[in-house]
């Protein structure tokens, strides 16, 4: 974004007011919807300190001026900018104190000026620095002196959007530049005494106004309801608790997260205490989520200018607009016994209060940068709008040339000043139909009521369009092409006697209670260890109202075990008298299905068996693990359990306790689409006041690995039919997931999206202490390299194809490639740019990507011009979902801001809908599109050639046409519902194609030259006679009755109605026209009546229409004429134009080769003369060269001139020489010896030098076919014509 610092100019301002009550209002008008005009007249630059306004200008070029507001400030800058200006030349500056503060809002952000970096900057990024300095300080809040200057930072607490009143939006609206053509439309109308058309025109304008404001009005407080939450709160400030309100909120406020605060107000971090939220507000995801109290690590690796975070920090952070679904004070959070001591009742070892402390507030917090995102979606940059506005403009200068003709003919005539202005401004209106605009969102709006009646939901409508030009379609895994769950299949447990993995076991309750003897340790130490209580620990499953709630592989795995949880209770009061005060919080307890739950009346029962959970430390992405210590009641050991990835797992563990075929194990399972966790586990001795301050490092060490868990992830059953559909419609398919890369190619092969003849190509990075080539092996361990050659033949037995150790599969081209995320962040970042292209054509599996990587391929796959959709269950695919040209979440949730598109079927169906719906839209805009066009261009040709004598349509002629045939056919046009089936070719979105306006300007050609035909027919009708006025000297009046009229009127009506019929296109897009059944009728109806009109008129039509008598000959003429029209259209729109469309560009493309090469041809000759005569100077300049300075100085001006000429002439003859050695910019070329060399992209036309470079250097010239050959394309397709890959693919 950039910002100048403007101020009003006070001259300027006059002038431009002045001139304003001159023009009537028309230069302010223009000023408003072209603001640059009135900055640039009215303002001038100041700097930004100075500014009392400032000038934005985004990214997307859009202007917008806000006010610069001063406000009285006694804080220091530190205060201001937090932690931003802690660092660098300015920190000595940091306690300056400010006494004025500046700032301005901007689409909700607010900006404050800085003195010494003199610019503004956001405050969306603060970030108090004592949060990193002293973190444990942060539990005393703020005092009432800081809360002061940071509410006149932050202002309040609150998503409040702003909502126009009525008045304002009327005005916007109807200074809309469609609404103001069309009131200049209606008053012109009127002083041409149309007075019914313009009181219809007017009606339906009027219509219009009022049922954009009520949806404006709706959507707005919509929003504004979804926004604004307040509820009461307890903040800490001066050291007491006091009920404040959630707008009081500030950033370094702590306040009390109590059950009764059903939403979150804001983004906080959990000091103290653990919670359970719903965020599928944010997600779409509705699986509760925990949140733990912060460490202080996390304050040095949060960075408040991203409005997320990642999965470490987030598990800490309580995100605004989400539900709290359970709030307990059971953990102390990392202040321990320091923070208990700033409580007068925490004599119980544990907190009062479930605490948090404010990191942002209002539009600056998560829920608010959605918001914003709804309020201010990025523009839509589809070629198809902008080029809708290209045409627009094309027929605004046809009107403007069928203007000053008019004028010409009207004075030619005779006829009035007023009737020659009139009518010459309303063949503008003619040719600019003001119903244009309106009728390119009818396909639209019908697409999105059918993909509702689907339960697909769109927050953008300009989406649906987009959706018609898809041609690479991502997915996420689980729960999206797989099912949602994970089902155990069993645990394969560890036989340390034989070093080999037992065989599957599907009932938990036969797994056994201990392990035997390991050798690295005391078989005493290690027999209390159980893989049963691996599995009834090892998680983060919480019970809300009677329901496990957490992530579903945890939910999954405890279910298995038939165990029961308990958690512990925190509703007691610490000093209530006769009560014991607990040493240390209640762990949560899990017990198997027939033990006794332990009491202190029952404490010597038989039957008493309970796990207390004592210490969790959280899943980590990073580490890919998590792990618990719990304790069983009575034991003398506590018990370490650790889960996570098997690789990460066994870096952990024991080597002897490592089966001794654990890869060929993981690889079976992998292999065949499971997902496997690995489990270990280790005693560990140690008081509860010490284990509460163990880091993780010392927990997850010298580990005894304790089996796998298996899980098994099955496909959706619609999931391969899906993408076998996108596979024949040539649509690319590419898993996005975090899983195991070869689980992630199990499923691709089972689902389709990997063909089963296709070999996959799993790179890796390889370490240096990997990187010793095989030749380095000593020569007398053969035994050893047998061996290797076995283990890699086993290897490669199982990865069935996945791998080709000898690369052959490199040179076969029938192979794809499995990413994972650590590839994929080492190509991102070091890889050069055609490495990468390449990469992202073969990829067909990511795996082991983060959410950000998601994004990142995203936007990597559009830059290589793909249309990119992605399709996720919403959890993590957020960022991936936004980028997209088309995000689809499958949630339950109502549409949330995750995507553009939210379903709540939770199977892929729904993007063979969406691209349907798409592709039904975007050929609907277009036919809409080309419809209104032509109707203002046969009309622009009716009222035209009526003009000759001073002539023009009646006014209930204007009625019919415009309001009885153009606006039921025009909306009925888009009813037509999508094809059931998907094909192959993508409609065109480009409105300029040579394909569209072939057939735009053919049928213009057809139905123009049939006006005309039918103009002069009339003239030799029987009983024509020649227009005349009743009244010679009325010349303020077009003449209305006549032959010609009645004869274009009639011929015109049969043009409307058949152009609807050839212009409303069924398959392979949409359905057949005769499925839709308003347009049918419509048709039929208008066709019947038209003909009643033609051949039989009555009275009461001839009075209404103003039609003359003319010869019943004629009339079945015109008939004929009208079915020889629809045939000629029917036969041009289905097999001419298509057919000549790409012939034209051909012969465009040759005609520019052969212009160019003449122009080339030139430059060379050109620039050998120049050298020749330069050669022959030289001489006589070197003698000269010391000669004196006026010699030099009259020489100077021919000298430079003439090497200015060399220069560019070089310049040329350089670039065909170029064009030459490339073989013609084809992208590929073909040397003296006959081989061939392949180049990526290269992007050139066709070299006009060619021809005379390609015969000196003895190369073959290209071929017409070569020249013609279109060589704009994608950069996609080009890598895919260098790689030889499959169309398809």
């Amino acid at each position: 974004i950039s910002v100048r610092g403007m101020s009003y100019s006070a001259a300027a301002l006059w002038i431009y007011s002045a001139i304003g009550v001159l023009t009537c209002g028309i230069v302010p008008l223009l000023c408003r919807w072209i603001p640059r005009w009135k900055i640039a007249w009215t303002m001038k630059q100041v700097p930004l300190g100075d500014a009392d306004f400032v000038v934005m200008v985004d990214e997307f070029g859009t202007i917008a001026v806000e006010e610069v507001k001063r406000r009285f400030y006694g804080g220091t800058l530190e205060s201001i900018f937090g932690s931003l200006t802690r660092k660098g030349p300015l920190q000595d500056h940091n306690d300056d104190v400010v006494t004025s503060l500046s700032m301005f809002s901007h689409r909700y952000y607010r900006f404050v000026y800085h003195p010494y970096l003199e610019k503004f900057l956001p405050n969306a990024c603060w970030m108090d620095s004592g949060w990193t300095r002293s973190p444990l300080s942060i539990r005393s809040g703020l005092s009432y002196d800081i809360r002061d200057l940071r509410s006149t930072i932050f202002g309040d607490n609150s998503i409040d959007i702003e909502e126009k009143p009525i008045a304002k939006l009327l005005f916007d609206e109807v200074l809309n530049p469609f609404y103001m053509f069309q009131v200049g439309s209606v008053i012109l109308w009127c002083f041409d005494n149309y007075y019914y058309y313009a009181s219809c025109i007017l009606i339906i304008s009027i219509s219009g106004i009022v049922e954009t404001l009520v949806e404006t009005r709706r959507n707005t407080r919509k929003i504004k309801e979804m926004a604004h939450f307040t509820c009461p709160v307890r903040i800490l400030r001066d050291g007491a608790w006091r009920d404040g309100a959630a707008e009081d909120l500030l950033p370094g406020d702590v306040f009390e997260v109590a059950p009764r605060m059903h939403i979150l107000p804001c983004d906080a971090v959990l000091l103290e205490g653990d919670c359970i939220v719903n965020e599928s507000m944010l997600t779409g995801e509705s699986v509760p989520v925990a949140k733990t109290p912060v460490v202080p690590a996390v304050f040095g690796k949060m960075r408040l200018a991203s409005s997320t975070f990642g999965s470490d920090i987030a598990k800490h952070v309580l995100f605004s607009g989400t539900k709290l679904v359970r709030v307990k004070k059971t953990s102390p959070g990392f202040g321990g016994s320091h923070w208990l001591g700033l409580e007068p009742r925490t004599g119980a070892g544990m907190p009062a209060k479930a605490t948090a402390m404010v990191l942002r507030t209002g539009f600056n917090t998560t829920k608010g940068a959605l918001i914003r995102s709804i309020l201010f979606p990025r523009p839509n940059k589809f070629k198809f709008y902008e080029d809708s506005f290209r045409f627009i403009g094309v027929l605004a200068v046809i009107a403007v040339f069928g203007f000053i003709a008019s004028i010409g003919n009207f004075l030619r005539l005779g006829l009035t000043p007023h009737i020659i202005t009139v009518r010459a401004l309303d063949l503008i209106t003619v040719v600019v139909p003001p119903a244009l605009p309106a009728t390119m969102s009818i396909g639209v709006s019908f697409a999105l009521a059918r993909l509702r009646k689907r339960h697909i939901y769109c927050i953008s409508p300009t989406r649906i369009n987009v959706c018609g030009k898809i041609n690479v379609m991502c997915f996420d895994k689980t729960g999206t092409l797989t099912e949602e769950g994970l089902d155990v299949l069993g645990v394969r447990t560890v036989d340390y006697d034989s070093c080999e993995f037992s065989k599957l076991q599907e009932n938990p309750e036969l797994l056994p209670m201990g392990v035997s003897a390991v050798p690295s340790a005391p078989s005493s130490a290690f027999s209390s260890l159980c893989v049963l209580h691996a599995l009834a620990t090892c998680h983060a499953v919480k019970l809300v109202e009677g329901q496990l709630v957490g992530d579903p592989l945890d939910v999954k795995m405890f279910e298995s075990t038939g165990w029961a949880l308990e958690e512990g209770e925190d509703n007691h009061d610490p000093l209530a008298p006769g009560k014991a005060r607990p040493a240390m919080p209640v762990p949560t307890v899990v017990r198997p299905p027939h033990a006794s739950r332990f009491t202190l009346d029952a404490a010597g029962g038989v039957n008493v068996y309970e796990l207390g959970i004592i210490r969790t430390f959280d899943f980590s992405a990073a580490l890919r693990r998590q792990s618990v210590v719990a304790k069983r009641l009575g034991a003398k050991y506590n018990e370490v359990y650790v889960k996570g990835a098997p690789e990460a797992i066994r870096e952990l563990c024991f080597a002897d306790t490592i089966p001794r075929h654990f890869d060929q194990a993981l690889l079976e399972y992998t292999n065949h689409g499971y997902r496997v966790i690995a489990l270990a586990g280790k005693p560990l001795k140690m008081a509860w006041p010490k284990l509460q301050r163990l880091k993780r490092d010392a927990v997850e060490q010298d580990l005894v690995f304790l089996g796998f868990l298996v899980f098994e992830n099955k496909l959706k059953p619609t999931t391969a039919p899906v993408l076998d559909e996108l596979r024949s419609a040539k649509i690319r398919q590419i898993m996005c997931t975090g899983d195991n890369v070869l689980t992630a190619i199990s499923v691709g092969r089972e689902c389709g999206m990997v063909p089963e003849d296709m070999q996959v190509f799993v790179p890796r990075l390889i370490r240096p202490k990997e990187a010793a080539p095989p030749q380095q092996l000593p020569s007398n361990t053969a035994a050893t390299a047998e061996e290797m050659q076995e283990q890699q033949e086993q290897y490669c037995h199982w990865l069935h194809n996945y791998t080709n150790a000898d690369m052959s599969l490199a040179t076969s081209g029938n192979y794809c490639v499995a990413v994972t995320g650590e590839v994929f962040r080492f190509m991102m970042d070091e890889a050069p740019e055609i490495t990468v292209g390449r990469m992202l054509m073969r990829g067909a599996i990511y795996a082991r990507m983060s959410p950000d990587e998601k994004a990142e391929l995203v936007e990597k796959l559009q830059g290589l011009g793909y249309c990119a959709g992605f399709c996720g269950d919403g959890a993590n695919d957020c960022g991936a979902l936004r980028a997209a040209d088309v995000g689809l979440s499958l949630s339950e949730a109502e549409a949330s801001v995750a995507a553009p598109f939210t379903s709540h079927s939770t199977d892929i169906q729904c993007v063979l809908e969406v691209i349907r719906e798409g592709r039904a839209a975007l050929v609907t805009s277009f036919s809409c599109f080309k419809y209104m066009a032509l109707y203002s261009i046969i009309q622009f040709t009716s009222v035209s050639l009526l003009y000759e004598f001073g002539g023009g349509l009646g006014d209930f002629q204007f009625l019919y046409i415009d309001l009885f045939i153009i606006v039921p056919l025009a909306v009925f046009m888009g009813r037509t519902p999508a094809f059931h089936r998907i094909t192959p070719k993508r409609p065109t979105a480009n409105l300029m194609s040579k394909r569209v306006l072939t057939s735009l300007f053919g049928q213009i050609i057809i139905n123009s030259g049939i006006q005309f035909i039918i103009y002069r027919l009339v003239k030799q009708s029987p009983g024509y006679t020649l227009p005349v006025r009743k009244d010679p000297t009325d010349l303020d009046t077009l003449l209305i009755l006549s032959f010609e009229n009645t004869a274009l009127f009639l011929s015109s009506s049969f043009q409307y109605i058949l152009v609807a019929c050839v212009f409303s296109i069924g398959p392979p897009y949409r359905q057949s026209n005769l499925r839709n059944q308003g347009l049918v009728a419509a048709c039929t109806l208008l066709v019947l009546f038209t003909v009643f009109i033609t051949l039989w008129p009555n009275q009461w039509a001839s009075s209404v229409f103003e039609l003359v008598d003319v010869s019943s000959g004629f009339r079945r003429t015109v008939v004929v004429w009208a079915v020889a029209n629809l045939a000629l259209s029917s036969v041009g729109e289905g097999w001419v134009f298509p057919w000549l469309a790409p012939t034209m560009a051909k012969a465009a493309r040759i005609v520019k080769y052969l212009a160019r090469r003449h122009l080339f041809r030139n430059a060379r000759r050109y620039y050998t003369e120049l050298s020749s005569s330069a050669d022959d100077r030289g001489p006589a300049a070197d003698r000269s060269g010391n000669s004196g300075v006026s010699g030099e100085a009259i020489g100077g001006s021919s000298s430079s001139s003439t090497r200015l000429q060399i220069s560019l002439a070089k310049r040329l003859d350089t670039r065909a020489a170029d064009y030459a050695a490339s073989g013609g910019g084809q992208g590929a070329s073909t040397s003296a010896n006959g081989s061939a060399s392949a180049t990526i992209g290269g992007g050139s036309d066709m070299d006009p030098a060619c021809a005379d470079a390609d015969l000196e250097d003895g190369r073959v010239p290209p071929t017409w076919e070569e020249i013609a050959r279109k060589t704009d394309i994608k950069p996609y397709k080009r890598i895919l014509r260098e790689m030889g890959i499959p169309a398809w693919y």
